[in-house]
């Protein structure tokens, strides 16, 4: 297949705590993404696409950096919650925006930017040049609000600018997105990172602005169910359906990049089958994350890749199709995939390393092997063999065992350390009576 000669436009999708199978082509079946599962299709689909954590603001800092997001001290908060001077995104980091405007991309977000707040922290201080979205974790839905109550202050922005619109958020992203693309014109490339909160809390889908009125807790833990789940979801792929309608208007489509994944697992409702754990949780469930790839210009389609990928993987990769490099003074710790995307290289192994600061959990993949540490409880799995994580074979791979324990250690000493004001979340047996046995 013929190179272009122009640089790619991007657009990056990014769904929040969605499951590893929640969608028809992961082995979704009880609602539909025709959507998505028609953009896997006319692409490569990911079997082993990994998010950079277990929790959706430290994933973010290393999609945006290209670096493991334990070198900078926002990335270390599980989440971040609350407005703060010092934790979150340095402006004078590089990111995927400002280094692709240094390659003469206009850049744009709308949606979530969870990696800190005004006045110190934003989108348009870190390489955007226009923002439309919520600067925090979540909002409800059809308030706009990361809270419940007259007092509580809506988290919806125009850049810097507080504004109020009226409807469901999933919908007003994807409007707004298809305003972008329609405005966009061939020769002029673009970056518009797409980050919608579905399916993440409050639990309600676009018919639900009841609920919304009821409930008393955003974290909307006495509500919820599979049913909504799926409406949420569907939504969420109507949306991204409606942007990818308007790139193909515009005749944009061809040398487009287009590349959708969640933050992190799935949350309590979310399809991880045949994997456990989800969101918080250092099991295959909490990180490893659906991850799909379309570019006609240069990508074959119809492909399913075995390729272990990661978050920070795509900063060195787009970088690259668009003629670019990480900036050498903070040297990425992705890999461009861009040679086994375009069938120029063959699949590699891959070593990748996790921690969580909840219930001490530390993680490392190598090869098809992954030492896993919960608490005080260690393991060892074959994790293509047992996706599930049942056989603990530290027994009988001691060797092994001991390697990727000691090469974990060694990481872990380049990192920032887990102090104990780092802020940390999971899910316990108060919350979920599955979870019985941490708390």
């Amino acid at each position: 297949m013929a190179a272009s000669k122009q640089q790619p436009n991007i657009i990056f999708i990014l769904a929040d705590d969605l499951g590893h199978a929640d969608l028809g082509v992961y082995g979704q079946t009880d609602f539909k993404t025709p959507h998505l599962d028609k953009l896997a299709k006319q692409g490569i689909r990911f079997n082993q696409a990994y998010a950079n954590s277990a929790v959706c603001s430290a994933t973010r800092f290393a999609l945006i950096t290209g670096r493991y997001q334990y070198r900078l001290r926002g990335g270390l908060e599980e989440p971040i919650a609350g407005a703060s001077d010092t934790i979150g995104l340095p402006p004078s980091h590089p990111t995927l925006p400002s280094l692709l405007k240094q390659q003469g991309y206009g850049t744009a977000l709308i949606g979530k930017w969870h990696l800190g707040y005004l006045p110190a922290f934003g989108p348009l201080k870190s390489g955007y040049d226009s923002f439309f979205g919520n600067y925090g974790g979540a909002i409800d839905y059809f308030t706009h609000k990361p809270g419940v109550g007259p007092n509580v202050k809506e988290d919806l922005y125009e850049g810097e600018v507080p504004v109020q619109q009226i409807g469901y958020y999933t919908d007003l992203l994807g409007a707004r997105a298809v305003d972008f693309v329609n405005k966009q014109q061939a020769g002029k490339p673009f970056l518009l990172s797409l980050h919608y909160t579905a399916p993440h809390w409050p639990w309600e889908g676009p018919g639900d602005e009841a609920i919304s009125r009821d409930i008393d807790n955003i974290f909307h833990y006495d509500g919820g169910d599979l049913a909504t789940y799926g409406r949420m979801v569907e939504s969420l792929d109507a949306s991204i359906g409606r942007v990818l309608a308007a790139l193909e208007k515009k005749g944009l489509a061809d040398n487009t990049i287009v590349i959708f994944t969640s933050d992190n697992g799935g949350e309590r409702f979310s399809k991880t089958w045949p994997l456990t754990g989800q969101k918080t949780e250092l099991l295959e469930g909490g990180i490893r994350v659906p991850a799909i790839l379309r570019w006609p210009a240069r990508v074959k389609a119809g492909q399913v890749s075995e390729q272990v990928a990661i978050s920070m993987d795509w900063l060195p990769t787009l970088l690259a199709a668009a003629g670019g490099a990480p900036d050498p003074q903070y040297p990425t710790d992705g890999q461009n995939l861009l040679p086994i995307l375009t069938g120029q290289a063959p699949n590699n192994e891959r070593t990748l390393l996790w921690r969580y600061k909840a219930n001490a959990q530390r993680a490392i993949r190598s090869g098809n092997w992954k030492y896993l540490k919960i608490g005080k409880n260690e393991f060892l799995f074959d994790v293509v063999k047992d996706a599930r994580e049942r056989a603990n074979l530290a027994k009988r791979h001691p060797e092994v065992f001991e390697q990727l324990k000691a090469q974990w250690e060694t990481w872990d000493k380049d990192m920032l350390p887990i102090t104990a004001d780092v802020r940390t979340h999971g899910v316990g047996g108060k919350v979920q009576a599955d979870r019985y046995g941490v708390d």
